[in-house]
């Protein structure tokens, strides 16, 4: 049996006398989601199944063990998600959002693992998290440990997205648009409407606004288009964003290596040529 094919393990399934052992010298990989509304076609779980989908399949390829996901994210801002104008988005201020993850990092780093991959899948938690994880690591709890922590878009290459999606908005429109819509249509079909809204005016990236006409800057709390969205393209882009994930991790461009991996693989055990 390949990785691709095995089910990850699940760090909660462990018992406490098994957890240290078990996870020694490996890899964990935590999901990070919300509740926001996309649109009159995609369910309020969009950025946590997706955050859930990805971090499942880097842990296959890792052989890793998986965190259950966070649900409850930073607010939805109307430049980037809709806003709070729309109906059945649940969130904490971003001061909270900060000491939650902070604290569950600096809990998390007691155990002897060697490198944490966390998985983000809504865009305006990034700030937070990066800003809890500085915190955690002005405290020394991130000695000798590897982090890797991303949205998942942030690994979609240009060449990519001039490919497939030739009328891109920026990752910031891409808000239940085109990208979501593929993904969920591969991942979870039966919650996937059958309406295609598109918004031919997606907002500018970094502008806030104050009073802001939702009817201009969304469409039905849709910020970019969905024409053109399949399962097959949301195949295609989960693969993509895996395999990059995974090349990242176990290349380690960036990283002190001398520091984290003297002769070692991706997943704490001796490197072999098979696991590169």
């Amino acid at each position: 049996m390949t990785h691709r094919d095995a089910t990850p393990s699940r760090l909660t399934d462990l018992t406490s006398e098994q957890v240290a052992d078990a996870v020694r010298g490996r890899t964990v990989v935590w999901p990070i989601g919300a509740i926001e509304q996309h649109g009159p076609h995609l369910p309020l779980s969009v950025d946590l199944i997706l955050a859930e989908a990805f971090a499942t399949e880097i842990a296959r390829e890792l052989d890793a063990f998986t965190l259950p996901a966070q649900a409850i994210g930073a607010r939805s801002l109307p430049q980037s998600g809709g806003g709070l104008f729309f109906p059945g988005t649940v969130y904490v201020g971003g001061d909270t959002l900060v000491r939650f993850l902070r604290d569950t990092l600096s809990a998390l780093t007691v155990l002897p693992m060697a490198r944490l991959v966390v998985v983000n899948g809504h865009y305006e938690n990034e700030p937070f998290l990066f800003e809890a994880l500085d915190q955690v690591r002005e405290r020394g709890l991130l000695d000798g440990m590897e982090v890797f922590a991303f949205s998942w878009w942030s690994l979609v290459r240009d060449t990519w997205t001039d490919a497939e999606t030739p009328r891109f908005p920026g990752w910031h429109a891409e808000h239940a648009g085109i990208t979501e819509t593929s993904l969920m249509l591969h991942l979870r079909p039966d919650l996937v409407t059958d309406e295609r809204p598109d918004h031919d005016s997606p907002p500018r990236a970094g502008v806030y606004l104050h009073p802001v006409d939702v009817g201009q800057t969304t469409h039905r709390g849709v910020l970019s288009s969905t024409s053109g969205s399949s399962s097959g393209l949301g195949e295609k882009l989960l693969r993509h964003v895996v395999d990059e994930a995974t090349a990242m991790v176990r290349d380690g461009t960036g990283l002190l290596l001398d520091r984290t991996r003297p002769a070692r693989g991706v997943s704490g055990r001796p490197r072999d040529r098979e696991d590169l």
